[in-house]
């Protein structure tokens, strides 16, 4: 299954949901990892600097011999905008690796970035599905519509998580901890970001005690999931 996690900001992705995408990839999926802006400006770290984390953050959680990609679509960090330019990037990915699910963040958020790109993947879904109408970067793939749409959390709300179905994760925490490690300018260089790794570890450990596993992470979605059987943890 192809899958695309779209991400505002380098590291987004890890923080919400970076046990699930090696998950993912782990059971064979093609999971790409797309960065909306490059993070910067940013109070710690350049653009060589966040790059280079992205990257090394992707192999962590990449499968033996398969290592994840990462795509930058470079929109102008902090002045993301919900326009048609923004949609058409975005439909462009979903095209060009020819997503059947797309994983957004949550809509509740208080980060004018987040907030843009979740609105304007949403109206990529629809946008990537026009025929007669090429994308930036589609590579000549055709048109398709991703038939899921999941959001993750990674929020700068401070609202706690109502998720509609949580993954499993165990096995794969630490791995995700040592993806947000990667990230070294934002967290452990960054004093008023320092804790943030902690409060995720005990984010994993929570969600997982709510279906009685070691690790979780939470998902929402508006539409139902078909389920062709019972596979409960």
């Amino acid at each position: 299954m192809n899958i695309l996690v779209v991400g505002p900001h380098p590291d987004d992705q890890e923080l919400g949901m970076g046990g699930t995408i090696a998950l993912l990839a782990a059971q064979g999926h093609d999971v790409l990892l797309l960065d909306v802006t490059d993070g910067c400006p940013t109070p710690r770290g350049d653009r060589p600097t966040r790059l280079a984390e992205a990257k090394n953050a992707a192999a962590v959680l990449s499968p033996e011999g398969r290592p994840l990609r990462r795509l930058l679509l470079d929109l102008p960090n902090r002045r993301v905008m919900h326009s048609l330019e923004t949609r058409y990037a975005i439909a462009g990915a979903i095209r060009a690796h020819q997503a059947s699910v797309l994983v957004i963040p949550h809509p509740e958020d208080a980060h004018p970035d987040h907030m843009a790109v979740t609105r304007s993947a949403e109206d990529a879904r629809f946008d990537a599905k026009l025929t007669s109408l090429n994308m930036p970067g589609d590579g000549g793939k055709p048109p398709l519509y991703p038939k899921w749409v999941i959001y993750y959390y990674c929020s700068h709300l401070r609202r706690v998580p109502d998720p509609t179905f949580i993954m499993d994760i165990s096995g794969h925490e630490e791995r995700k901890m040592q993806a947000i490690a990667a990230y070294k300018s934002q967290f452990a260089d960054h004093a008023a970001n320092v804790q943030v790794p902690e409060w995720i570890a005990a984010a994993n450990r929570y969600f997982g005690s709510r279906i009685g596993v070691r690790a979780g992470e939470p998902f929402y979605t508006k539409e139902p999931l078909g389920l062709g059987a019972l596979g409960l943890v």
